[in-house]
């Protein structure tokens, strides 16, 4: 679906922020793309709808070369949440934010009206509708851009530090939501830094320093590899640092989130019973 072929990105001011990168993501993939502040991570995934175009190498999105088409062709199927949700709303109603791009995409009243409401119900703002979003919290207006982008139902979701402001209840909702695309088969990119709601997820993780990949497989393997975060100045999730002091008394190493760790603890108990 994205394919990254030995990309480099050099911003105007002369920062190299891209030196050499390759990936490869998968149809119906669901990747978390981490790294300490710097690393590339955002002007990497800005890449994915051509926000950015390389100063070499190419990128494709489910085969068609970025420098080739534009981002408004792009967009209808990447769709794309910054970090800083005021660099992308501008309506003077929750309701107009959500239905802009519907409209522009050609979508009928019907359906707009639909899929307004849809998405309103979905991330909990249905009694902001006629609020203006500049009237709303931070992690609020984060979900009204949220909702403006899921409402046209993009093949390919990029989510640029998606739980910045939300509290535990409205994470686990956009983790069980993010799980419902993988399951429906859509693709779904996150840059985070945070790594207890990765671990959560499992999804495979891409880790980035100086512009390079440095890392890249399942969750479970990079988040319980010292070495591997030490390069990205990460820290294993708090499961996984229990689960490492416990490796002495036979626990495996790799269990990052409360689900793992539940069942491994479940089974270390009945073995004790019987």
């Amino acid at each position: 679906m994205i394919e990254v072929q030995d990309v480099y990105f050099k911003y105007p001011s002369g920062v190299e922020a891209l030196k050499g990168v390759s990936l490869k993501i998968q149809d119906g993939e669901f990747v978390a793309v981490m790294g300490e502040n710097g690393a590339g991570k955002t002007t990497l995934v800005k890449h994915f709808n051509g926000l950015l175009k390389p100063t070499a190498g190419k990128v494709l999105v489910d085969g068609v070369e970025t420098t080739k088409v534009s981002v408004a062709t792009l967009a209808r199927k990447v769709g794309f949440v910054f970090q800083n949700p005021d660099h992308q709303l501008f309506s003077e109603t929750v309701e107009e934010e959500i239905a802009f791009a519907l409209k522009n995409f050609g979508f009928s009243q019907d359906v707009i009206e639909k899929r307004v409401t849809w998405a309103l119900n979905l991330l909990g703002l249905t009694q902001y509708r006629k609020t203006s979003p500049f009237m709303l919290s931070g992690g609020e207006r984060k979900r009204v851009a949220l909702a403006s982008v899921l409402a046209w139902d993009p093949k390919i979701l990029i989510l640029d530090e998606p739980t910045i402001g939300q509290d535990y209840q409205q994470k686990e909702k956009l983790r069980q939501f993010i799980l419902q695309l993988k399951a429906q088969g859509k693709t779904v990119v996150i840059v985070t830094h945070d790594v207890e709601f990765v671990a959560e997820c499992n999804p495979r993780v891409v880790l980035m320093r100086g512009g390079k990949i440095v890392a890249d497989g399942e969750a479970r393997k990079i988040l319980t590899d010292p070495e591997i975060l030490e390069q990205a100045s990460i820290v294993p999730p708090q499961i996984a640092q229990i689960f490492i002091n416990l490796a002495d008394l036979g626990f495996p190493k790799d269990v990052i989130d409360v689900y793992g760790a539940r069942e491994i603890l479940l089974k270390a108990f009945r073995r004790r019973k019987t």
